[in-house]
């Protein structure tokens, strides 16, 4: 319904979102190294760095050849493994627009640790829906879901520009946008919508970034940000707590699934 494009969110307690790009760089690498390797090595990447529910379940044993990495690694490993170019570069373009901003709020180790935990997460409620699953989850949706939400908390009223239907370009408030896209995966997860997408994952993604947004803060950034947050951040100043009046006040400066997938055909 909605593809993001730019916010007008600028940042304010870190230089520069350095971890944001390392992790799309990061993603990009891993994408084009398993695509050039062929099908085959693609396969092989996605049963052995995958998360399958049934083989972390010690349900059924994956075969000795894909054997890489100690099972429970795959609640990680599994975020950075992409069906297609279109998965990797939707999955990019949310982090690109919305993870600047939820870096700036939380500091660089502390959102690297943001991030890895909502993977977690996706991965571990996908295990929970489909505990003897053997289809590999793949993709970074459960990490950026929490993303999506933690944005949402910290800055719902903050302007964004988004294609509505992929051909209108509107200047709108964050919230509609992401309490559209976040109800949309909550109504799909319960009505058990099309089981290439792990819509498991992405409200586990959710379910974390809400929560771990409000302990992994900077106790300085405020949430529910609105249009007076917006417009001093633009101008390049940043709301501070209120102090007592002053005879000289000083400014304050400034899945696979999506995860999708199938051991088959990584998509």
């Amino acid at each position: 319904m909605f593809i993001p494009l730019y916010d007008t969110n600028r940042l304010r307690h870190i230089k520069q979102q350095y971890v944001t790009i390392g992790l799309i760089a990061f993603n990009t690498l891993i994408y084009f190294a398993t695509a050039l390797g062929g099908e085959q090595f693609t396969n092989a990447a996605v049963l052995g760095l995958g998360f399958i529910p049934s083989v972390v379940h010690d349900s059924v044993e994956l075969a000795p050849q894909f054997v890489v990495i100690p099972e429970s690694l795959s609640y990680v490993t599994y975020s950075f493994l992409h069906a297609d170019i279109f998965h990797l570069g939707g999955n990019m373009l949310f982090l690109w627009v919305f993870g600047d901003n939820v870096e700036d709020a939380l500091g660089h180790v502390r959102f690297l640790i943001f991030y890895l935990l909502c993977a977690i997460a996706g991965a571990f409620f996908q295990g929970l829906i489909a505990w003897d699953s053997q289809v590999p989850l793949i993709g970074a949706s459960g990490a950026i879901a929490g993303v999506v939400a933690a944005y949402l908390i910290l800055y719902p009223r903050v302007k964004v520009w988004v294609l509505a239907f992929a051909r209108i370009p509107l200047r709108i408030p964050a919230f509609i946008p992401l309490i559209l896209w976040i109800l949309f995966q909550i109504v799909m997860f319960a009505a058990d919508g099309e089981d290439q997408i792990s819509w498991a994952c992405h409200v586990g993604g959710i379910i974390a970034g809400a929560v771990l947004v409000l302990i992994l803060r900077n106790r300085a950034v405020p949430l529910l940000a609105g249009a007076e947050e917006e417009a001093m951040v633009v101008a390049g100043q940043v709301p501070v707590a209120a102090e007592p009046a002053s005879s000289d006040p000083q400014p304050a400066q400034a899945a696979p699934r999506w995860g999708r997938g199938s051991a088959s055909s990584p998509d």
